[in-house]
Order: C-alpha cells, then structure tokens, then sequence
C-alpha cells in the first residue's frame, strides 16, 4: 500500500515505523524539518519531501497521484483537514485520515463528510489517552485495559500477586473458580519473556497477565489475579494541558479531582471550564506543595505535562511521598522501560495508544480494532470473518483448523451479542468477530491474510 504521512513528530514517526519497517508498505513522509526527515531516512526505508503539508505541490511531490492513503498528523488541526480536502479533491485518495485535537472542530456536526471536509477517520491522541487512562483508573490494579466488540469484551493486563486466588496454581483451575464466566488467557509475561499458554500453565507471583472476558466479568477475573483493589477516589492530575483539562473533566463527577498547573493563566482558564475540580496554580514536583495537598491519602497521581522529565520526577515524587498509584506520560520509549521497573507502576505511551487506530485501516483483511502492546511488541487484533467455507480461509473451519503463525492465539469469538471462548472445535461463522493475541507482530501480515477474500486484497 502507498501511504502518505504528514508530520514527522513522536506520533507521524512512530506510524512510519510501524507502517514501513514493520507492516512493508510503501511510505512516504513529509515535513517542513529538513533535518528529522534526514534522521528518519537514515533509520527507515522512506521517502521523505520537505515542504507545507496542505499545498498541493507538495501533495504531488510525495506522490499523491497514486496514494492509497493520506495521514495527517502534522500539530495543526487546520493544516490537517486542508491537506485531507486537497487530497480528496485533486488527487482522489481513499482513505484520509486526519489528527484533529480541538473539541470545537470534534463537537460541530455535519463537518466531515465527503461533501463538507472529506476526513474519514479523525484522531484526537489527547483523547484517547484521557480515555487509556480514566479505564486504569476505573480497574485498580491493571495495567492495561483494551476495548473490543464495541466494549462487550475487553483485554486486561494485570500483574500476579502473592494473595490472588489462581496464583501457583495452574490455568486450567480458573473455569473451577468461576464456572459461569467466559474467559481466556490471552497471554503470560515471566521476567519480560513470553511464556506458552494452555491449560497446565502455572501463574506465579509477579507474571504479567493478560485476559479477555465480558465487560461484566472484568472484576471477577481480577480477583484471580490478585487482591482487588478499593475503588479510587482521590486524583491528582499534574499538568492542565489538553490531556490533564480532558482526563479532570470526566472525572470529577465521580472523584475527588485536583488538578496542579504551573501556568497561572492556564489555571485560571481551566478553573473556570471544570465544574467539580479542584485547580491549583504551582509545580507538582514540589514537595511542600504535594505535602500541603496530603498526596498520601491520594489513590492516583497522573502527570501529563507536556515534559517526560518532569512527569518521571513528579511521579516518582509522589510515590515517595506516599501516594498509592503513580502514573506518567511518557514520549520516548527508553524511558518508558526504564521508569516501569522502578517507582511508576504506569508509563503510559501516546504513540502506542494512538497507533492502533492507523495501523487498523492500514491492514489487509476486515481488522476493525488493533491495539499495540509491550511497547509495540505484541498485538492485540479483532478482525471480522467473511465470505463462505469454499472463498474463506476461517469461515467454515474450527479453530484448530485455521492454521495460525507461532505465538498467534484465538481468544474469544462474539457472535451478534453471545460471548464464547475460542476453543479447539468452535466453529467459526461469517461475520463473527474474532479476538486474537500475537506474542509477535511481525506474524501479523500472515494474520491478517488469513482474513482476506478473494478479489478484495489491496
């Protein structure tokens, strides 16, 4: 596939990364930063064109005339949407997708559409991120929390600790625990390594664990994990940005909210657009101010400036100082490694986040949901089974049948609004949704045939 990507900041690298080292398409970026273009053709096979994103010579320089795909993802929303109607209307490019962040352009009905500004797919990174984050708070003790099947089924990741009740015991024990719940063990991490699962596969302490089941079951399979957690009341938000302004306003309705900014008009500002929290004007890495605010009682400190050095520092603060869980926004992955395995429980990555949403249109075969996990080293992937037993690969077959690339499982089918686990002879139909983990997404090209029909690849 031809994709054009517009922007070389920490998101558009990371989509060409993804994009052409790891996915073979053909990529193109383009940027008005000579220099970063030159850094990422050094470590990609990219074409890079320097130049205005939205102008139409530069469109045509990056090879727009036969493009498949245009991302947009340049830091202004209004050179977005013109390179995506530029795109549509002189050049007649598929698909279009556009990174939008202001809630005005977000709210306004009617605005994108074919006939008016020809995005397809809007992406607003600070909001998925306020959303990542509002679902770890809403599930103490996770790490991780996925939507499928327009939320009836979600993936979790947790850690393993001493009181859970599947703990030294072995898989299979878990349907003798809880019997009348849908649930699979999608995947088991031991110091960092991927650890084959089925049925004799013993939890011990400190395994990161992933499991998918009903919305409803969530807390259920938690406990087998480890001892559930008090739901968080308290919240401390560092950073009144976007992401810090979105993350207090769904909150404060349902917790005790404070948000610290080190901007005094910016605090000011967002007092006066959030109904409930509490906005203090200061530096969350101040140890007075964090003491006068009692971040001991506080169940969840989150720092979400706009610098990965102080949202480490302020965490890691925090932590010491008493508070019970501790997240942070960070931007270049080495330090999101680094942080995890020392005072953060959480390093939460906007790339990681945003690049699902991409990489879901850019793959063959019916993929309507990818979510990128450790780092980008694993996939979590719904794709949607077409066709018949006689043009289908999947449909027709059981799942022992459909032969899958090594370290690929099949987790949980929904089938119109029924939940089942992915066992051996489940049969599979068309249009059944199918929820699949990859301890290696370098398989995922393989997977995502498997879904294809004939006469619709591309």
């Amino acid at each position: 596939m031809k994709i054009i990507i517009l922007g070389a900041g920490q998101v558009g690298s990371t989509a060409a990364f993804q994009l052409a080292r790891q996915e073979a398409n053909e990529v193109t970026i383009v940027d008005h930063n000579a220099t970063v273009l030159r850094d990422l053709q050094d470590r990609l096979d990219v074409r890079t064109v320097v130049g205005h994103a939205a102008y139409p010579a530069t469109l045509e320089r990056a090879g727009a005339a036969d493009a498949d795909m245009i991302i947009a993802l340049t830091s202004s929303d209004e050179v977005n949407m013109v390179a995506c109607s530029v795109a549509h209307t002189l050049f007649h490019i598929g698909t279009k997708i556009a990174r939008v962040r202001s809630a005005e352009y977000i709210a306004t009905p009617n605005l994108f559409s074919p006939e008016a500004i020809p995005v397809d797919m809007r992406i607003s990174p600070e909001q998925l991120v306020a959303q990542h984050i509002q679902q770890l708070i809403h599930y103490p003790g996770s790490f991780q929390v996925l939507d499928f099947a327009d939320g009836r089924v979600r993936l979790v990741g947790v850690r393993a600790r001493r009181d859970g009740l599947l703990v030294n015991q072995r898989i299979r024990n878990l349907k003798t625990h809880i019997p009348n719940v849908e649930v699979r063990i999608a995947a088991v991490y031991r110091a960092g390594q991927s650890v084959p699962t089925d049925g004799e596969t013993l939890i011990r302490e400190n395994d990161e664990v992933f499991f998918i089941a009903g919305r409803n079951d969530i807390r259920t399979v938690m406990a087998e994990m480890r001892k559930l957690e008090p739901p968080v009341r308290r919240v401390v938000i560092a950073g009144g940005g976007n992401i810090g302004l979105r993350l207090a306003s769904a909150l404060e309705q349902t917790n005790n909210v404070k948000v610290i900014e080190r901007d005094r008009e910016r605090a000011q500002r967002i007092s006066e657009r959030l109904a409930k929290a509490i906005v203090l004007h200061g530096d969350a890495a101040d140890e007075e101010l964090l003491l006068e605010e009692n971040i001991d009682t506080a169940d969840v400190f989150v720092a979400v400036t706009n610098a990965d050095e102080a949202n480490i520092l302020s965490a890691m603060l925090a932590k010491q100082l008493g508070c019970k869980k501790v997240m942070a926004l960070i931007n270049r992955p080495v330090y999101a490694e680094m942080v995890e395995t020392g005072r953060i429980d959480v390093a939460i990555s906007p790339q990681q986040i945003t690049i699902g949403s991409l990489l879901a249109l850019a793959r063959r075969g019916d993929m309507v949901k990818v979510h990128s996990l450790r780092r980008g080293r694993a996939e979590a992937i719904e794709a949607i089974a077409h066709g018949n037993a006689e043009n289908s690969r999947v449909v027709g077959r059981t799942v022992e049948q459909v032969v899958l690339p090594p370290g690929t499982t099949m987790n949980v089918i929904v089938r119109e609004d029924k939940v089942m686990e992915a066992h051996h002879d489940t049969l599979i139909r068309t249009d059944d949704h199918i929820i699949m983990f990859l301890t290696d997404r370098r398989q995922v090209d393989q997977v995502a045939r498997l879904f294809q029909l004939p006469g619709r690849f591309r």
